[in-house]
């Protein structure tokens, strides 16, 4: 009997060390900056497509993502946990708190500084330059710069997910936006009315796919999947009377 138990509390411990070990890892380290103003008014638009963050719901807690996360727009609407790295650098980080922000933008290279005096988003650098008052949660201001450690968390959203058309005849835009779970889209499709079938969309840029079929005057359905392999569809959303421009907001969100 005693051998069994110690056999069972070895297997938890071990367990346990797995799972500690697994945990520590999905911390990563990188740098953050931070933009656009006290008010957060110089973040709007940016290349994830998103336009007015305040009216899509993505408000002050949103960063622009360097090449290494960006991921040519793959990585638009995850979300991230910071905390800035009290170890590396006491001066200039806030004690005991944490943000979570959404990948709204890119943060292109500099190519005229180094990586580590001015070139702060230059591949292979993971950095992250934040809405200035979610930087603000955890850097004090005059520092400029802070070392970070992140992780991907999942996305929380109110209501479901929604799309907004774009483009003209022939080439329909569609923008994807308040995508809950891992908040990024792995592939699209679309489903005319008149046609019945589904056709694959293409990703154009950041978080717009694009098909190049002429869907006018028909219902919409859309099929979507995100990146942690949940697939929706959301079935007729679009009724035949839309029009370029509009948006329509579904009842369905992905899991957390």
């Amino acid at each position: 009997m005693a051998g069994a138990y110690y056999a069972r509390a070895a297997v938890l411990l071990a367990l346990g060390c797995v799972l500690a070990t697994a945990s520590a890892q999905e911390w990563l380290r990188a740098h953050a900056t931070f933009y656009g103003g006290a008010d957060a008014s110089g973040t709007m638009g940016g290349a994830c497509g998103y336009g007015n963050l305040y009216a899509q719901g993505y408000g002050t807690r949103t960063a622009a993502l360097s090449t290494a996360l960006f991921g040519n727009g793959a990585a638009c609407g995850q979300c991230y946990k910071l905390v800035c790295d009290r170890k590396t650098d006491r001066t200039w980080c806030k004690p005991g708190v944490s943000v979570t922000v959404t990948a709204t933008n890119f943060c292109p290279p500099n190519w005229d500084l180094p990586s580590d005096r001015g070139g702060w988003c230059n591949p292979p650098r993971p950095h992250f330059d934040m809405a200035q008052p979610a930087w603000e949660k955890i850097g004090i201001y005059r520092g400029g710069i802070i070392p970070v450690i992140y992780k991907r968390v999942p996305c929380v959203k109110k209501g479901g997910v929604r799309f907004t058309i774009n483009g003209h005849d022939y080439f329909n835009l569609v923008l994807v936006t308040n995508v809950a779970g891992p908040g990024s889209i792995k592939a699209m499709d679309v489903k005319g009315s008149q046609l019945g079938n589904w056709m694959p969309m293409a990703r154009n840029w950041g978080a717009n796919w694009h098909s190049l079929t002429y869907l006018n005057g028909q219902g919409l359905s859309f099929r979507v999947t995100v990146t942690d392999g949940q697939t929706l569809v959301f079935a007729s959303l679009v009724p035949p009377s839309w029009r370029f421009g509009q948006s329509f907001a579904s009842n369905l969100q992905f899991h957390l």
